[in-house]
């Protein structure tokens, strides 16, 4: 299913880090992408919930834990 995940975000966004992991139909989600500069936290979870929609729609996924970074967040976390 991870890989699934992987395919379908792929498809709509451009990422430096991807990570999915499953527990479950629970999915956590990491995407570091430079698409997200400037949106809020909001609309950088919408668009990966886009590229789920279906996954939700179906069941396959039941909740998902998002973290939605730009590259530089990224870096900053890696250095604290």
């Amino acid at each position: 299913m991870e890989s699934k995940i992987e395919d379908l975000i792929k498809e709509h966004l451009q990422s430096d880090v991807l990570e999915v992991q499953m527990a479950g139909n629970h999915c956590s989600i990491t995407v570091v992408s430079a698409e997200f500069e400037g949106l809020m936290p909001v609309k950088r979870q919408q668009k990966i919930y886009q590229c789920l929609n279906e996954l939700i729609t179906s069941g396959e996924i039941h909740a998902v834990n998002i973290k939605a970074m730009t590259p530089q967040q990224w870096q900053a976390t890696l250095a604290s």
